[in-house]
């Protein structure tokens, strides 16, 4: 799978790792902006409480 990403992708080495890195950090600017938040509204949060000795 990555290989065939690697092969698609135009340019030389170091433009290809560039996009990759660019498309890297676009997935997880989505993933932390609209898709955690999204799924902990559906996570259930344990009620803890800490006693004070």
């Amino acid at each position: 799978m990555y290989a065939a990403l690697w092969r698609i992708l135009p340019g030389p080495w170091w433009v290809r790792l560039v996009i990759l890195i660019v498309l890297l950090a676009a997935v997880l600017f989505a993933l932390v902006e609209w898709v955690f938040p999204a799924v902990n509204e559906m996570l259930p949060t344990p009620d803890v409480t800490v006693e004070n000795p």
